[in-house]
């Protein structure tokens, strides 16, 4: 019997069909988007049927993670989600639909609703070489977040076994691998570190495991080359509890390659507005189903679209991976100093390609230094930057001319280059 290669025929679309199908998904999602109170005032005169490309998806607002725990926050009494759901229970204007409800830091509550594989996980344990009739210890939280139900839920579409190990009591968990054996593992890779040294410490018999999926923390590659050493293949995906599975890590370990729900923008750090392929920049991501219909959510994470298609046959768009915080907030002398205020600087004067505000000195003495790349600098260019950065920030700084691309390609906008402590 053959065994397939790839977890359906999404992920082999012809990449044109694919972007086609996506935009043509895009006005249902924004009439949905529409239907929830939070999400319908920023989408006030938006028309649904005219959001077909990704320009015109990129005129809508970003939502922040901030902005929704904020309403959130505000209107807690009598809506946790803060009007961004349209699945609940019957006390919240009559909702119904959600099987279960998580809490994230923040706090952020996030809907579960009953749809199999709600949180698309099953595909990326399926690259990871995860098949039916596998048996999955899940060392995910299982209370209070959602990590351990999305390995879960998407353990389960794959026609996998579960066993919910959850996190800490390493004794317990080790004890029922020894007598479970299974194939695989689901969790944090410094935990699977854990686990596989406890046992070497304790004299047990080689772990059963030969595949994992690990994720919620940076996986380098000195590790995932460790834990071959002993057997195990791990893979990394990319997730948030807000919109699910983003991307996933393939046989190529070449990037990740994006999931088939979700449409992703790479965006300047403080802007809504796409960065040409290959330039670092915060992933932003649209959810193409209803119940929960975040459009254009930053994640705050930074990476970067990688060029050409994945070797595993997948046609699906690559990113880089995580590459950072998009998040780059500076205080300098008693004001914060932000990305969005350097895109208005950058807005007010089309010479100019990209820039970077460079903070560094001391306490009491920072300096601010703008690095602007202009292809033609016309006279008086430098000094106008400089009033506009001045006008925007309240504070005064320098400005240097550099040639364009000579700018690093790492997402940042601001970079702190004060000593710490």
């Amino acid at each position: 019997m053959n065994t397939p290669s790839h977890h359906d025929t999404l992920e082999i679309r012809d990449p044109a069909r694919r972007e086609v199908e996506l935009m043509a998904a895009l006005p249902g999602q924004v009439a949905a988007a529409r239907r929830v109170p939070a999400l319908a005032e920023v989408l006030d005169g938006v028309d649904p049927a005219s959001v077909t490309t990704r320009q015109a998806l990129a005129r809508l607002p970003v939502t922040r993670k901030s902005e929704l725990l904020a309403r959130q926050q505000r209107e807690r009494a009598a809506d946790p989600f803060g009007g961004y759901s349209a699945i609940g229970w019957r006390r919240l204007r009559g909702l119904s639909g959600a099987r279960r409800v998580f809490q994230s830091p923040g706090p952020i509550y996030e809907p579960e609703g009953t749809r199999a594989d709600y949180w698309r996980m099953g595909r990326a344990l399926f690259a990871a070489g995860f098949r039916s009739g596998d048996l999955i210890h899940n060392s995910f939280s299982y209370h209070l977040t959602p990590a351990g139900s999305m390995m879960e839920t998407g353990a389960l579409a794959v026609g996998c076994t579960v066993f919910p190990g959850g996190v800490g009591n390493t004794e317990l968990q080790l004890q029922a691998m020894a007598d479970l054996r299974p194939d695989g593992y689901a969790g944090t890779p410094s935990f699977l570190r854990i686990l596989v040294e406890k046992a070497l410490e304790a004299g047990t018999p080689q772990l059963s495991l030969t595949k994992a999926l690990v994720s919620g923390e940076a996986f380098p590659a000195a590790l995932r080359d460790w834990l071959a050493g002993r057997g195990i293949a791990a893979y990394q995906c990319y997730a948030t509890a807000d919109v699910g599975l983003i991307a996933y890590e393939t046989a190529a370990r070449e990037g990740l390659v994006l999931d088939e729900g979700v449409i992703v923008e790479i965006v300047r750090p403080g802007t809504g507005d796409p960065v040409p392929d290959g330039e670092v920049g915060e992933v932003v991501v649209t959810v193409l189903h209803p119940d929960y219909p975040l459009l254009r959510f930053g994640t705050g994470d930074l990476s970067a679209i990688l060029p050409g298609a994945c070797p595993t046959g997948r046609t699906n768009a690559r990113i880089r991976g995580w590459l950072g915080r998009a998040d780059q907030t500076a205080k300098v002398r008693g004001m914060f100093v932000h990305p969005s205020q350097v895109a208005e600087v950058v807005r007010r004067h089309p010479e100019v390609a990209r820039a970077r505000l460079v903070v560094d000195g001391e306490m009491a003495n920072d300096r601010m230094m703008l690095h602007a790349e202009a292809a033609s600098a016309p006279a008086g260019l430098a000094d106008a930057l400089a009033q506009s950065l001045r006008e925007v920030t309240k504070l005064r700084g320098e400005v240097a001319l550099v040639a364009v691309g000579s700018l690093p390609n790492d997402g940042k906008v601001i970079e702190d280059r004060r000593p710490v402590g």
